[in-house]
C-alpha cells in the first residue's frame, strides 16, 4: 500500500511547513496543489521534497476533487496545510499500510488550536473528518465549502486512532475573516441551488446555535475562548442567512450579486 499525501494551499509559509515535515513517514508522495500562492509557500514545499502543482482556485471540493485526481497513488491522505500528524495518528496509519486494512475510507478526529488554547468542547471535537481514502471508492462531493468524501460503496468508514491536530486561528481577527470568507461562497451556493431563508431563522438560528454550542456542547468549559468561539460562530449563521435572504431577494428581482 502506497499513499499520497495532498496538500491544498493559498500563502501558508507560515505553516506548510510542519505539515509536510509530519508526513514524512506516512506518504510515499507528498502533493502540493496550490492556488498560485504569492509568498514562500511553493519554495518551502520544495525544498521540503514535496512535488508542488499550481492551479487557480475553484473551490474547495473542486480543488480537493483535482488534487485528488493528480496525485501518483491511489490511497490518498488529505490534509490542510493548517494541519498536523500526531505521533499516535502516524501510527495507525502505518499499521493500516503493513496490513491491517479493513475499510476503503478512514475518518480522523482532528481537534482545533484558538489563539493557543486547545478546543475540547463547542461542538468542535472530536470533528471527525474523512481524510484517508481509496480514491477509486468515491469522489470528493459538496459545494464550494464544506467539502466531503462521497464514497461509491457500501462499506462503513472506519476511524484512525490519534487527533489530526489543527491550527487554524492565531488571533480573532482571522476567525472573523474565515466567517466572511465562508458565509459568502455558503451562501452563493445555497441560492445558486434555489434556496432563500425566512427573517425568522436570520433572528433565530443564531441564537439557538449558541445556546447549543456553549451549553449543550459544554463550550463554556473551554473558558474565554470557548465564549469567543461560540459567540462568533452563531453570528456566522446569522450572516450566512442573511446573505442567504439578500441574494436571493436579488436573484428573482435579476440583479446581479
Amino acid at each position: 500500500m502506497q499513499i499520497s499525501a495532498v496538500i491544498i494551499t493559498l500563502n501558508e509559509e507560515k505553516k506548510i511547513e510542519q505539515c509536510i515535515r509530519s508526513l514524512k513517514n506516512i506518504a510515499d508522495e507528498i502533493l502540493v496543489f496550490d492556488s498560485f500562492s504569492t509568498d514562500n509557500t511553493v519554495s518551502i514545499a520544495k525544498q521540503l521534497g514535496a512535488k508542488v502543482l499550481q492551479h487557480k482556485f475553484e473551490g474547495y471540493m473542486q480543488q480537493k476533487e483535482l488534487a485528488t485526481n493528480a496525485a501518483q497513488y491511489d490511497w490518498i491522505f488529505s490534509i490542510d496545510a493548517d494541519e498536523v500528524v500526531t505521533e499516535r495518528l502516524e501510527k495507525s496509519i502505518l499499521q493500516i499500510k503493513n496490513g491491517q486494512l479493513e475499510y476503503t475510507a478512514y475518518q480522523v478526529s482532528r481537534i482545533t488550536n484558538y489563539c493557543g488554547k486547545w478546543i475540547k468542547h463547542c461542538g468542535w471535537y472530536p470533528d471527525k473528518v474523512t481524510r484517508l481514502v481509496d480514491r477509486t471508492k468515491g469522489n470528493w462531493g459538496g459545494g464550494s465549502v464544506h467539502e466531503h468524501w462521497v464514497q461509491n460503496t457500501t462499506t462503513p468508514t472506519g476511524l484512525l486512532k490519534g487527533d489530526l491536530l489543527h491550527y487554524s486561528y492565531d488571533t480573532i481577527s482571522q476567525h472573523i475573516i474565515k466567517i466572511d470568507k465562508f458565509t459568502e461562497l455558503g451562501a452563493r451556493d445555497a441560492v445558486a441551488k434555489g434556496k432563500d431563508c425566512s427573517k425568522l431563522k436570520v433572528w433565530l438560528a443564531p441564537k439557538w446555535y449558541f445556546f447549543t454550542a456553549y451549553i449543550l456542547q459544554l463550550g463554556i468549559l473551554d473558558g474565554y475562548y470557548g465564549y469567543i468561539i461560540c459567540k462568533y460562530s452563531s453570528f456566522g449563521k446569522m450572516i450566512k442567512y442573511g446573505k442567504i435572504r439578500q441574494y436571493a431577494k436579488m436573484k428573482r428581482e435579476g440583479i446581479p450579486y
